[in-house]
């Protein structure tokens, strides 16, 4: 069946503008993302694209996460495919269960995954990821891949080895920072035990104002304190972690709070119509393919909160 052909916004406007960024600087997968969420477009030549980047061992690689350049399989890849596959509504099926299987291979005894593991040692990396011979499971890599598969309805035996981490990690966290916690909501938003995870969400969100790990005032950022290692001006919104009205995160944040957090997101379209890339940016590369993804997420998270226009 032939793809339709995308049907164009009005010239000037926010989307359209964002349109222009994405056709001039994306990979083919973010123009078809862009095309299915804002064009009327399939998610078949979304699953086409996205098959570029997948290794017969059932993980993703090829610089799908671009910060990790090089062709082997890794955590950080194949989460960013099922992201993908959730936006599309194609998160099952044969292609996840080999996923699991891929993740059951590389995960810890505890069920956890490695942000990296040693095989990418000898590829270009990001200076921020550091490639070690033994990593541990965190939950920065574990608790969105875990959250996408119950909001899906996958189930997997490591599945249970890997929802019961999440669970400790989440519910031991003190010292945090805006990745994990993000990492956290997203477990949380969709796990089954509905009451134990809004009472963890309402425990993290004590923790993200009492530690400032949210910049609640746009025209006040000095007042919040970027987390160690991050880039300057790497600050997290309450957008960053309630990224829809559905999501514990946003009883986080008063209503006024959040709308300022998305008129700062609004404002933050640059002039060629795509948004910004606020973590460390360290080759030309990684940096260009990175905006248009950060540009469609900022689009997708306006549209939730009825204000991508």
């Amino acid at each position: 069946m032939p793809t339709p052909e995308p049907v164009p916004h009005p010239p000037n406007t926010p989307l359209a503008r964002a349109e222009r960024f994405v056709w001039l600087t994306a990979r083919v997968l973010e123009q078809r993302l862009f095309a299915h969420h804002f064009l009327e477009g399939g998610a078949d030549p979304v699953e086409r694209a996205l098959d570029a980047y997948r290794n017969e061992d059932g993980g993703y690689g090829h610089a799908l996460e671009p910060d990790l350049r090089g062709p082997v399989s890794q955590p950080l890849h194949t989460a960013h495919a099922l992201h993908v596959l959730d936006a599309v509504g194609r998160c099952g099926g044969t292609r996840v269960e080999h996923v699991c299987d891929y993740l059951t291979s590389v995960s810890t005894a505890d069920g956890a995954l490695p942000v990296i593991l040693p095989a990418q040692r000898g590829y270009p990396t990001a200076p921020f990821v550091p490639v070690v011979d033994d990593p541990a499971g965190e939950l920065l890599a574990t608790g969105p891949v875990v959250g996408l598969l119950h909001r899906n309805n996958v189930w997997h035996a490591w599945l249970f080895r890997a929802t019961d981490f999440c669970w400790q990690a989440v519910e031991s966290l003190e010292h945090s920072h805006p990745y994990e916690i993000r990492a956290a909501v997203t477990f949380l938003d969709s796990v089954p035990d509905r009451p134990r995870a809004q009472a963890a969400a309402d425990r993290l969100g004590r923790l993200v104002r009492d530690r400032r790990l949210a910049a609640l005032d746009p025209d006040d950022l000095g007042a919040y304190p970027v987390a160690p290692d991050y880039a300057p001006g790497e600050h997290h919104f309450p957008h960053d972690y309630a990224r829809t009205p559905r999501s514990l995160a946003r009883a986080w944040f008063t209503d006024e709070e959040m709308s300022r957090s998305l008129d700062h997101l609004t404002a933050e379209q640059q002039e060629d119509g795509g948004w910004p890339v606020r973590w460390r940016q360290w080759a030309p590369a990684p940096a260009l393919e990175a905006r248009p993804m950060v540009t469609v997420d900022a689009l997708r998270t306006l549209t939730a909160y009825g204000r991508a226009t």
